[in-house]
Formats: structure tokens, sequence, C-alpha cells
């Protein structure tokens, strides 16, 4: 009889912390992620109640941010992300075994 009580503390102090764990866990909601995309050069920064912020990088152009933030506690601001286009006649950098031509 007294081994079953032991065994019963032993379960006893594990199952305040894992209902705290898993309450904890449900309670806690999953951050908004910040949406960059690669395509588009021009990000739109909107600020929100309580100071946080969420940023769409979805515009073309400088002008279509401003005519989407007008009224909004918002700027525009260069994509960090952006994969600038690259031209079609470039070779890129030098292959190896060829040198670059001297500086005078």
């Amino acid at each position: 009889m007294r081994s079953l009580a032991v065994v019963d503390r032993a379960k006893a102090r594990w199952i305040v912390p894992a209902v705290v764990l898993s309450i904890t866990m449900v309670a806690v909601s999953p951050a908004n992620a910040q949406r960059y995309d690669s395509r588009s050069p021009v990000c739109l920064q909107q600020w929100e109640w309580g100071g946080s912020s969420k940023i769409d990088c979805s515009y073309d152009s400088w002008e279509a941010c401003r005519l989407a933030k007008i009224g909004l506690p918002a700027t525009c601001l260069d994509n960090p992300y952006w994969a600038r286009p690259t031209t079609s006649g470039g070779t890129g950098a030098p292959h190896r075994g060829t040198r670059a031509p001297a500086l005078r």
C-alpha cells in the first residue's frame, strides 16, 4: 500500500507542469509571417494598433505603393529580397582561367 502512494505522488508531480505546458501551447497563437515577395521591388509597411506592423511586398512600382498607402499609417520601402532581373546579354563573372583586364 505504501508503494502505491509513492507512485501516485510521482505522477502528480508531472501532471501540473504537463497541464500548464498544454494550456500554454494552445493559448499561444502563431505569429503572422512577413511577406517578402522577391518578384516585386517595393514593399508597403503598415503599422497596426499596439506597435506591431505588417509588410506586403507585392508592389511593382513606387507609385502603386504610394496609392495603396493613402489614409493608412504606412510607408513604402525597397524590398531587400527583390531579385533584380538579369540582362540576357551579360556573361556574368569571368570563368576560371580568364584574366580580368589590368588597371592602369
